[in-house]
């Protein structure tokens, strides 16, 4: 089920925005065999593989990549794949005998994934990093945060899953309806530096426009204006308000009995401190869910800010199933909807036979090579 049924993807066991960009790409109908090493690698943050939730939707096949009938096994699925991701550092996979010159000699259509944090050539390809180091790079990171406070890690949503998975999801379905078009394959080099910095185009733009021009904390979107901002609740609760446009900003002021007259125009930003100051303290008056009663639902822009462990208690993540249960942990739904191509609801790590995902090939596991670690 799903658009993408009888796409085939070999995955390599990665971090990050390899996994998460294999599980959108499964989500969505793709059978993917994810190869795994025979002892895991340590991460810095081992999970048991039923917490791996970026791995549901798969089938597993454990090979050691330093046994020549390692490689061949995972050449004869790539041979047959649509698609590869692969994470790693770059030359890799060149140095295991899976590089992208030797996998497109074999399978001209192939379209070969890579996603890093730097990009395949550069002067910082070959260093270590994580998301954080990354979107520093791009100005992100220095564009986040309150007034005269240090930039603040926006967890690592913006470089890995960003900048990195979702770009890589786009750029190998790009890559693989060209082949379709065209019958030759391609590598898709997916750094998340660049696809952080692809995201920041707007945020760019906004400066290049004159509407981004204080330092950060100081700005429309950066928790400087009073109508774009967090407040707490009589409860220790937190709501947030982004009546940017004139309209609704009117409706906000008519919601919370407040005179326009009384205050600064919105735009004079001479003025911001000055309504901080008095939302603050109307803001505390009620609880976060009285502010629901009387704000939710309307043209305010406002919605409550959730927790991760009350999210999925929201009538609305629940109209929509927003979140669902898979292997009895309560998660993110698949996204984003179609309309025809119903998705299937994600089976738990580890749960599909191998099997299974190799008749998709055309193969069993009888017809490909030994499987060293198996």
């Amino acid at each position: 089920m799903g658009p993408l049924a009888g796409i085939k993807i070999v995955e390599f066991t990665g971090i990050g925005p390899a996994p998460m960009a294999a599980m959108m790409l499964a989500d969505m109908g793709a059978t993917v065999i994810r190869i795994d090493r025979v002892t895991r690698a340590d991460v810095g943050v081992p999970m048991a593989e039923e917490h791996e939730f970026t791995y549901r939707n798969r089938a597993v096949m454990n090979l050691d990549l330093k046994q020549p009938e390692a490689i061949e096994t995972a050449l004869r699925l790539i041979d047959g794949a649509d698609a590869l991701i692969e994470g790693f550092r770059p030359g890799v996979m060149e140095r295991l005998g899976l590089g992208p010159e030797i996998c497109l000699r074999r399978n001209p259509k192939l379209s070969y994934g890579r996603v890093t944090g730097w990009g395949q050539e550069g002067p910082m390809s070959q260093a270590a990093g994580h998301d954080l180091n990354y979107i520093a790079l791009t100005g992100a990171l220095h564009a986040i945060g309150r007034a005269g406070q240090k930039p603040t890690p926006p967890l690592n949503l913006v470089g890995d899953y960003g900048g990195g998975a979702l770009y890589l999801v786009t750029g190998l379905l790009a890559a693989m309806l060209s082949a379709r078009t065209t019958g030759v394959g391609q590598v898709v080099d997916a750094a998340m530096v660049d696809g952080a910095l692809s995201l920041m185009t707007p945020i760019y733009a906004m400066k290049a426009g004159g509407r981004l021009t204080g330092p950060r904390g100081e700005n429309q979107l950066d928790s400087g204006a009073y109508y774009y901002e967090v407040y707490e609740c009589a409860d220790g609760q937190y709501i947030s308000i982004a009546p940017i446009e004139a309209k609704f900003h009117a409706e906000l002021l008519q919601r919370l009995d407040i005179d326009p007259a009384s205050m600064p125009p919105q735009r004079d930003k001479a003025g911001w401190p000055r309504w901080k100051e008095m939302l603050t303290e109307r803001f505390l008056t009620r609880s976060r869910d009285e502010w629901c009663r009387v704000l939710e639902g309307t043209d305010v822009c406002f919605a409550p800010v959730m927790s991760m462990d009350e999210a999925h208690t929201h009538p609305h993540n629940q109209a929509r199933g927003a979140f669902i249960d898979i292997g009895g942990y309560t998660q993110p739904a698949p996204a984003p909807r179609f309309g025809t191509t119903k998705l299937a609801t994600p089976r738990p790590p580890g749960s599909m036979p191998l099997d299974e995902a190799l008749s998709v090939w055309s193969q069993s596991q009888t017809e490909i090579p030994a499987l060293p670690g198996e």
